[in-house]
């Protein structure tokens, strides 16, 4: 049954020149008026779901977020809910439900691992020890609203509680979902001069993360406005953007959001990446034009129970990745948030794992596997033990193979 939704009209300024058809690679449907082609995959979902949204309308990143699904009746339109997702989304209070038209089109399938990333369980409910709203302490290090200085040289600015799609197991489900109305910009707006002048004031920084939410929720000329603003401060020499646009929303990554980016190098991209399932020809299209654009692009990608941590998936997404020219930078042991015990992994399996990626694919592709420390410790890397041991006979060390070699050790 198709979704009930009325395309509105969009004169969108936000939208890329035209793309020629040598320009679309295979599997793409040809269109000379879309700003981004759509894969085969894609648009049958969009012909069967959305039958009245023009391609236009599909590709306009506004009209993603303003017609995303949030409720069961919404969801039951395309999808078929379990009893569990049914009474979890009855008896949902805790991190806000949405999901863009064309993530959905990602998870819809009832045998998708990423469906249990956005779709609420009743797992969620149960409160396992050790979990806590606020578990890395943020706001225990957070000398103004919304800014984050955990690190000596380092800032996390949270410039939005707002997100696209959210995920289940996010970090900051207790900020996150406020909503970003008009009546709220001149507010919004004051809390950035705040940060803006706290990080000013603090010349031991000269790292910037954007983050939130996800700042590229914000519109052009507020990007601009942070971005412009951050690099003016002489000491700041790196600014860094978390997103997870190119992923959920790829249509966001327009030539006017390009061209603003460009402005204001270096800048690097950490792109939140779960599985395989996500690296669409769309993402690939989109990541290339952030390259193209000189921007450095980092995966970060939560290792999640059953749906990524295994060494088929993990490889598949790493390698992955590499053919969209993103970097896997870091694997992210999943935070002690209330009702996330379904997500975690076993940490001593999870470091096997990682391991076991060690000599099964690039070097290139092998991420740092970290745990963000409860209390606000910060960022401590996990890695297998490769020392047997140290005798006269020099370093045992043991490969991925579990072979054992000796490297002569000198006093």
């Amino acid at each position: 049954m198709p979704v009930n939704i009325t395309a509105t009209n969009s004169n969108n300024s936000n939208t890329l020149t035209q793309i020629t058809e040598d320009d679309q690679p295979p599997g793409y449907l040809k269109t000379d008026f879309n700003n981004l082609p759509i894969s085969d995959t894609i648009n049958d979902f969009r012909k069967k779901f959305f039958p009245d949204i023009t391609l236009s309308n599909w590709n306009d990143w506004r009209w993603q977020i303003k017609n995303r699904l949030s409720t069961a009746e919404e969801f039951q339109k395309i999808i078929s809910l379990s009893d569990d997702e049914k009474l979890a989304f009855a008896q949902n209070k805790g991190i806000p439900i949405a999901v863009t038209p064309y993530y959905l089109a990602l998870i819809y399938n009832s045998q998708s691992s990423l469906r249990r990333c956005m779709l609420p369980s009743m797992a969620e409910f149960y409160q396992a020890p050790g979990e806590k709203e606020d578990p890395l302490s943020e706001e225990n290090h957070s000398p103004i609203h919304g800014l984050v200085h955990r690190y000596n040289d380092r800032a996390l600015f949270m410039a939005t509680d707002f997100c696209s799609c959210y995920c289940r197991y996010c970090t900051r489900s207790r900020l996150v979902g406020g909503g970003r109305k008009s009546a709220q910009a001149k507010a919004l707006k004051m809390r950035w001069e705040l940060a803006i002048n706290w990080i000013a004031e603090h010349p031991e920084i000269k790292d910037v993360i954007l983050s939130g939410g996800d700042p590229l929720t914000l519109t052009d000329s507020q990007i601009e406005f942070l971005l412009e603003r951050i690099r003016t401060i002489k000491h700041v020499e790196i600014i860094r953007i978390g997103t997870k646009m190119p992923v959920v929303l790829p249509q966001r990554i327009t030539k006017p959001l390009l061209k603003i980016l460009k402005k204001f190098h270096p800048l690097f991209v950490s792109i939140h990446f779960t599985h395989p399932d996500e690296l669409t020809l769309e993402n690939k299209i989109t990541c290339e034009r952030l390259a193209d654009a000189g921007i450095p692009l980092g995966s970060q990608t939560v290792l999640l129970n059953g749906i990524n941590n295994n060494l088929e998936t993990l490889s598949s997404l790493m390698t992955g990745l590499l053919k969209h020219r993103v970097r896997p930078y870091y694997i992210y042991q999943c935070d002690p948030i209330i009702g996330s015990a379904h997500f975690r992994t076993n940490v001593k399996h999870s470091v096997e794992l990682i391991g076991s990626l060690q000599g099964n694919i690039s070097g290139y592709a092998v991420p740092n596997y970290v745990v963000d420390t409860p209390g606000g410790g910060g960022k401590i890397s996990l890695l297998p033990n490769r020392i047997v041991s140290i005798d006269e006979n020099g370093l045992c060390l043991q490969n991925y193979e579990h072979s054992k070699f000796y490297y002569p050790e000198f006093e």
